[in-house]
């Protein structure tokens, strides 16, 4: 019995192109031809095919699969390989399936970071920018930190500061400074690694500093940057006085 290609990779649940790919691997033997030209393929190309289509379902690459024929084995230092991968993949497609059940719970953007789903919806959107740069700078521990931050603000300020005019004047900038002062301190103190964040970086510090200055330049307009430069130094200022007590010397 001989089959043509087409009729050969109807045969296998396959199609023409990929065994022609084959025989451009030298995975599957060329046929001879008939007095037409036309290929004929024979039950050793059937099983040949079928035994390299059981590997790739598998997940054998093809560059291994060469050493399978004829026999159609593959040594087991490739298959235990193969089977880590599959594993890494499986464990991949369940954190994006949870990640996908959260984002439909919560509402949230498709492109949210994972663990900010319940919280992003009430971002602003320059702050919901922000925390995608985050995660390329700081590490998983740093981002759990950053996420229960935003769990817990839910300061009025922050939809003033959403708010701010870049023309905004003196008087405004202040009070707002003022406001988010505190905001600001409580963080430095929950979470003191934001004075000091090296040792959280997924980068090197300086190439921090200069991602996060350009992105809050991009992303925030003039006098909302002015506000929270002061805002800022008031809450070092705030946190200062605070930090003996914090070290055990309080007495109440």
């Amino acid at each position: 019995m001989a089959w043509s290609t087409r009729e050969l990779a109807a045969i296998a649940g396959t199609t023409v192109n990929t065994i022609r790919h084959y025989h451009g691997l030298g995975l599957l033997e060329e046929p001879d031809r008939r007095h037409n030209g036309y290929k004929q393929y024979d039950v050793s190309h059937l099983i040949c095919l079928l035994r390299i289509r059981r590997l790739v379902e598998l997940g054998v690459p093809l560059s291994d699969v060469g050493m399978a024929q004829p026999a159609g084995d593959v040594p087991p230092e490739v298959l235990r390989q193969v089977d880590a991968q599959l594993a890494a993949e499986i464990e991949r497609l369940s954190s994006a399936r949870s990640d996908i059940a959260a984002i439909l719970r919560d509402g949230a953007p498709a492109d949210t970071p994972a663990g900010f789903e319940s919280v992003v919806p009430r971002l602003s959107a320059a702050d919901r920018s922000l925390i995608h740069v985050y995660t390329r700078l700081y590490d998983d521990d740093a981002m759990k930190d950053l996420r229960r931050m935003a769990e817990t603000d839910s300061e009025p300020v922050n939809a003033e500061m959403e708010a701010l005019p870049v023309d905004a004047d003196e008087a405004t900038r202040q009070s707002l400074a003022e406001k988010l002062a505190p905001v600001i301190a409580r963080n430095l103190i929950d979470y003191p690694w934001l004075s000091d964040p090296a040792g959280h970086l997924s980068t090197s510090e300086q190439f921090t500093k200069q991602t996060f200055l350009e992105a809050v330049v991009t992303l925030y307009n003039t006098a909302q940057i002015d506000v929270i430069g002061r805002a800022s130094i008031l809450a070092h200022q705030q946190v200062r006085p605070a930090r003996p007590a914090d070290d055990g010397t309080s007495t109440g």
